[in-house]
């Protein structure tokens, strides 16, 4: 195989990529409030009353952290849809690993290069989730529903073109309780300077995105 120049778009997303938390949740929420005092004051509670009384206002979290991303798809599944990287991926630094985790598999076998990415965050809360899912999905627009992948799934497939190589990419966003799964996958062909075909990359990138939630729904520890 003869070395060829990556065009400049391809060959930014090779530098160190520092990901930062998803703004909106997490960083702005406060501890939540204690319940309304009754109006006239209580009689003193025994010590094993107050030991086993429970908290009323404590949220239930399925997924309290991400899982290891790189364990997120199979090697199988590597190795189909990003033929030549190595099947173990690389971890990208991320700001807080408590929030976010990401992982990235790319590589060039003859002419044809690409890419796949696969994420985790998590939220404080099922409807937090549900509200930051609904603005992704809302940012990329002329997708579809993605049946059968935790409470809901969206894909969507744009095309672009830069010094006339065409790349393909396809996203896949999806939420499993309080955690969201992005997926994206893309792809180009340095000798004819033509993309994959929209349902290659989009096929591809579902199967990334079924494995890394079934990998995140059966690994949880919450």
């Amino acid at each position: 195989m003869r070395d060829l120049p990556l065009p400049l778009a391809l060959t930014a997303r090779l530098s160190p990529v520092v990901v930062l938390a998803a703004a909106g949740w997490a960083m702005s929420s406060g501890p939540f409030s204690a319940a309304p005092t009754a109006e006239h004051e209580p009689s003193p509670k025994t010590p094993s009353q107050s030991a086993s009384a429970p908290s009323s206002t404590a949220v239930s979290k399925t997924y309290a952290a991400p899982p290891a991303p790189c364990a997120g798809v199979t090697g199988t599944t590597v190795k189909s849809l990003v033929p030549g990287a190595k099947t173990a991926g690389k971890e990208i630094p991320s700001t807080d690993t408590k929030l976010r985790r990401t992982c990235s598999w790319n590589a060039l076998k003859g002419y044809d290069y690409r890419w796949l990415d696969v994420s985790y965050e998590i939220t404080p809360s099922d409807q937090a989730a549900e509200k930051e899912y609904k603005a992704r999905i809302a940012d990329k627009s002329g997708g579809g529903e993605v049946p059968g992948v935790g409470n809901s799934g969206y894909s969507v497939v744009n095309l672009s073109t830069e010094d006339k190589q065409q790349t393909r990419e396809g996203v896949v966003i999806v939420r499993s309780s309080n955690a969201l799964v992005i997926v994206t996958f893309n792809g180009s062909d340095f000798e004819t300077k033509k993309a994959p075909d929209s349902d290659v990359i989009n096929k591809g990138a579902i199967k990334a995105a079924k494995d890394a939630v079934a990998a995140l729904e059966n690994g949880h520890t919450g």
